[in-house]
């Protein structure tokens, strides 16, 4: 039985001798290459944590110490170590475990993570729960130079170091995000890692100073003192960290498992918050990892052994991307912005061809849509491609920096609707509510590539204010050879026979033409297709209110929701007949696209039930 099996609590690692550690390590390395490649997930961002992680649980206590860890998406190894290793196999599998931190799956998972940055302000409120409660233990967040990017970071930074709680930040620095890292913070990062060798010899001092009985931490703490106004009197400068008020430690080899337990046993013994920089490498241990880590960033599942990929397919993302490419061709003015994600957005070939035009901000999604503004303010017409669920970062630039100037932008909103695998933090369906409230917002939801390239020229040269061209994840349902594309805001497919209308939009189009042919010899269905959901076209509400029942089934929040909107307009009409919403209720869990549908009553088989009972009701 190998080592990791008989680890059931964090606290049986502390047993173990540093030469098992070492074998630990191998062995938790193995485990994570070996679920990935069948479960899909984040590889190199976890094979990158492996020493960090088991040197954190050997010098720390959990759960009464706790970990923060920024994104959450390296958290594999955390899992192993705090029980999990039997279920493990269920890594983001619908009922398994989540690729997230989840506190309701574990109370060694301290807080939920998903999106970038956001650890230092939630570990400096878990300190601060600590003093204010009289707990002990201290909170550690572990962070990437990646995000670091994000401004989210630096408020949390700017408050943490003015206080005096049990704060440790880790900046795990390996030169990534998802794309290589952008801006003044890797090149600062770049320069802080210069001298690990002084830095070593630095903590074994500082080690030793501080068990000297008595005078030990107060001898250390005045060195301290005197070494950085020396340091400040010769170089006027010192690292940015500690103008925030963190003690800096680093940096320290993140792979090294002994000088990491040196450093944090060093960061224990320094009375306030500190900021240890880790330097490692993704997919540290697995050489086809290293060699593409964005590749393995995340991965929907590869050969062990070799690391071969299944062989990429068209999806909205690339057909976005070839789209946009011809455009731009003849068009100067199109320029495109991303936050950090080149690759997951389509963007590749154009960074490529045009890389006067293309801007990656890092993981700054708020900044990108003032940027953007700003471009279109200056007579430029920006395309900003973002994945929904961080489209949420920037609802104040969108309505106070871009709609308040009725600026001409383009959101192309990449994994709207339900989203496989990562989560309730990943899913794509509450973009709809918050943007359909704010001024001078079109949006187009197209449900093939043809439709796709349609809604672009559109949103880019018919449309005013902030043109949206939301999309899902993955493929076509409805193969263009099979649909007329609309260059219309809407279609009607309207059966003379029928009392019933069935609206909808998106790839949901495609489940719908399913259940309505399952349906065709038992209940004669009419069918409203929009393309352009926002604002509703008039001519579709006054068609809708000739049906003496409507339903509207919705790959998106309910609440806020076009349903929800579409209803609201056909009562101010004084609509008679039967209108009901099938839409999204609830934070979506870890799920593949279609075990997502029918848990909330959206795939083929549950649209069928629902007209029928529907049917029922009215006769």
């Amino acid at each position: 039985m190998s080592l990791l099996e008989n680890l059931h609590t964090p606290s049986d690692i502390k047993s173990l001798s540093f030469e098992e550690l070492q074998t630990l390590c191998d062995e938790l390395r193995q485990k994570v290459i070996d679920t990935v490649s069948h479960t899909g997930g984040h590889l190199s961002s976890n094979l990158g944590v492996v020493e960090m992680t088991v040197a954190l649980h050997t010098e720390f206590s959990m759960p009464q110490d706790q970990i923060v860890w920024d994104v959450g998406h390296q958290c594999y190894i955390h899992k192993l170590l705090t029980g999990r290793y039997d279920q493990f196999d269920t890594l983001r599998q619908t009922g398994g475990i989540s690729g997230f931190p989840r506190p309701a799956e574990s109370p060694y998972d301290s807080f939920v993570a998903g999106h970038s940055s956001t650890s230092v302000s939630a570990a400096n409120g878990l300190a601060k729960a600590k003093k204010i409660k009289g707990e002990d233990g201290y909170v550690v967040a572990v962070i990437g130079d990646g995000a670091m990017t994000g401004g989210l970071a630096y408020e949390g930074l700017c408050n943490a170091g003015r206080s005096h709680d049990k704060l440790i930040v880790i900046l795990n620095d390996n030169k990534m995000s998802i794309n290589e890292n952008v801006g003044f913070i890797a090149r600062h990062l770049a320069t802080l890692r210069s001298g690990p060798l002084y830095v070593r010899i630095k903590t074994n001092i500082g080690n030793l100073i501080s068990h000297i009985p008595l005078i030990g931490k107060p001898l250390f703490r005045l060195m301290e003192r005197t070494k950085r106004q020396v340091k400040r009197s010769f170089y006027h400068s010192s690292c940015v960290f500690e103008q925030m008020g963190f003690h800096y430690l680093g940096p320290v080899n993140g792979h090294d498992l002994k000088d990491m337990q040196r450093a944090l046993q060093a960061a224990k013994n320094i009375s306030r918050p500190v900021v240890l920089h880790a330097i490692t490498v993704k997919g540290q241990g697995c050489d086809y990892a290293v060699q593409k880590p964005d590749v393995y960033h995340g991965v929907a599942g590869f050969d062990a052994g070799t690391g071969e990929t299944p062989r990429g397919s068209d999806n909205f993302s690339k057909a976005f991307g070839d789209c946009l490419c011809k455009l731009a061709e003849d068009d100067p003015n199109i320029c495109v912005v991303t936050a950090a994600m080149t690759n997951g957005t389509g963007l590749t070939e154009f960074s490529t061809r045009y890389p006067k035009r293309f801007f990656d901000v890092g993981i700054a999604e708020g900044h990108a849509v003032t940027f953007v503004s700003g471009l279109a303010a200056g007579g430029c017409l920006p395309v900003f491609a973002v994945y929904s669920t961080f489209l949420q970062r920037a609802y104040d630039q969108i309505l106070n920096d871009t709609a308040i100037m009725n600026n001409h932008i383009v959101l192309a909103v990449d994994r709207a609707g339900i989203v496989p695998d990562d989560g309730e933090t990943h899913q794509g369906v509450f973009d709809v509510p918050f943007l359909s409230t704010i001024p001078h917002v079109t949006i187009f939801s197209p449900s093939t590539y043809a439709e796709l390239a349609i809604n672009l020229k559109q949103a880019l040269y018919d449309t005013r204010g902030i043109a949206v061209v939301r999309y899902p994840r993955g493929g076509e349902f409805l193969p263009t050879s099979a649909y007329k594309p609309d260059y219309k805001p809407f279609t009607h497919y309207r059966n003379t026979d029928s009392r019933t209308l069935v609206i909808t939009y998106g790839r949901l189009f495609a489940n719908t033409l399913q259940a309505v042919g399952a349906l065709r010899e038992e209940i004669p269905l009419s069918v409203l297709k929009l393309t352009r959901i926002h604002p509703i076209p008039e001519e579709a509400i006054r068609i809708a209110g000739e049906y003496r029942r409507v339903i509207f089934f919705e790959e998106g929040g309910k609440k806020g929701g076009i349903g929800e909107q579409f209803g609201a307009l056909l009562a101010e009409q004084r609509y008679w007949g039967r209108y009901e919403v099938h839409a999204i209720n609830e934070f979506m869990p870890t799920c593949s696209v279609e075990d997502g549908m029918h848990l909330a009553g959206l795939d083929v088989k549950s649209m069928i039930t629902t007209i029928r009972e529907a049917d029922d009701l009215v006769d």
